[in-house]
């Protein structure tokens, strides 16, 4: 099993917007940044863990735990001329854009980024590397054990 933080900002998704949706699972649309799909693609698992981190809001952090819940497959945004996040160069035949589907297991406490940036515990988890501007991250065991004894 492995670990993951995916970030969402709370105007396209939030922890409330998945918990209400359907078997409280949502499609994670509109990455659009090679490594990040390339986690997806490659490397989640269903049953993977997954820290629900809001992001690009007045207090962006962890706001719930969630797990992988479908194999990677298409992104249907990317064929979408209407969509903020079309790509002309994506065909049916060959996607570029895949996704997963997220399942909500729990609204946590908001574990702020102040609050992680001051855990010495988690001074290496990769999100808070200088620089590091990825919507989908690993997260080591380690790391993935403090979170969860902290946020419950």
């Amino acid at each position: 099993m492995r670990y993951w933080l995916m970030k969402s900002e709370p105007g396209e998704v939030s922890i409330d917007d998945a918990l209400a949706a359907p078997g409280k699972t949502v499609p994670w649309t509109g990455v659009r940044n090679y490594q990040a799909r390339n986690f997806m693609r490659d490397a989640m698992q269903v049953g993977d863990g997954v820290l629900f981190y809001h992001s690009s809001c007045p207090e962006p952090g962890i706001a719930g735990l969630a797990e992988v819940a479908s194999t990677p497959y298409p992104d249907e945004t990317q064929f979408d001329k209407r969509s903020h996040y079309f790509d002309p160069k994506a065909t049916h035949e060959t996607p570029r854009w895949m996704l997963v589907d997220v399942r909500i297991k729990k609204k946590t406490r908001l574990m702020s980024l102040a609050e992680l940036r001051a855990t010495p515990e988690l001074a290496d988890m990769q999100v808070l590397q200088r620089g590091n501007r990825l919507s989908i991250t690993p997260v080591s065991p380690a790391e993935w054990q403090f979170i969860c004894t902290h946020l419950l």
